[in-house]
């Protein structure tokens, strides 16, 4: 038997392998130029370049910080700038000196206290009035300089920093503030096995820099009848900040805070608006 010859290809099916591999050639070669195009040289293909990206705090933590507006990044303090506007012993008067160490009752009271307190802002509070840390713990939030001061006579020690952040940021903390006379007016805190008595209550700061809020808290003390008391304040300038604790188990020296506040504030607003005409 004889076989039919097979059916010869037409010239346009046999054509059409040919300029399908043309076509894949030519498209390989368009996706290799456009990779080499868009990566820096000597990096690996695959390898995304990293990106810069702002603070959580900003708007768009996404973008590039250098794709942000100047006017979104708060214009930071020198450390020099900010040393210059701290406040000094000869500010508070002559019972006040350099500090010659931490106050026994920051750990007696206030550490033990804090560390077994289980309501969360209550117990934040406690922490940030152990650890001076008021805006948050993070390399954006240390602060530019600090000091710290004694009145040996009354036990009383006030501990000051300034901090330089974003001013939404800022506010924010100080509206915090502003809750805690009522979550945590009053409340007991155990301290190794032994209850503590704890008040919160609003203390109004001096009108000064663009806004501020103030805390009294008083904390039953380690023998009957000893009370603890410490003030916290903190006033925005711009996208500075000054904050302060003043505490003492004897009787609280308002005209102190009062004075920090007023001198420290007026001294902020000083430094920064000298720091923006050397700009």
């Amino acid at each position: 038997m004889q076989l039919a010859p097979a059916a010869r290809p037409s010239p346009a099916r046999a054509a059409r392998p040919l300029l399908g591999a043309a076509l894949s050639a030519v498209l390989a070669l368009t996706a290799t130029a456009c990779d080499a195009g868009g990566r820096a040289p000597g990096r690996p293909a695959g390898t995304t370049p990293p990106t810069a990206r702002s603070p959580a705090a900003f708007p768009s933590p996404a973008l590039p910080s250098s794709a942000l507006p100047s006017s979104a990044l708060p214009p930071v303090l020198t450390r020099g700038q900010a040393r210059a506007a701290l406040i000094t012993a000869a500010d508070l008067g002559e019972a006040w000196e350099p500090t010659r160490g931490a106050a026994t009752w920051r750990d007696e009271v206030l550490k033990a206290t804090a560390e077994r307190t289980g309501r969360g802002d209550c117990r934040r509070l406690l922490d940030i009035l152990y650890t001076e840390d008021l805006f948050g713990g993070g390399a954006t939030t240390a602060p530019r300089a600090t000091a710290a001061l004694d009145a040996p006579d009354g036990g009383a020690q006030l501990h000051y920093r300034i901090t330089s952040y974003r001013a939404a940021d800022l506010d924010r903390t100080l509206a915090w503030l502003g809750t805690l006379p009522d979550m945590c007016g009053r409340f007991e805190a155990d301290a190794d096995g032994t209850g503590r008595d704890v008040r919160v209550t609003a203390l109004t700061p001096p009108e000064a820099g663009d806004a501020g809020r103030g805390l009294r808290v008083t904390v039953s003390g380690t023998r009957p009848g000893e009370v603890l008391t410490v003030d916290l304040v903190a006033v925005r300038v711009g996208d500075d900040a000054l904050s302060l604790t003043n505490g003492t188990l004897g009787e609280p020296a308002d005209d102190a805070t009062l004075t920090a506040v007023e001198v420290g504030t007026r001294r902020l607003t000083e430094v920064r608006r000298q720091g923006r005409a050397q700009v």
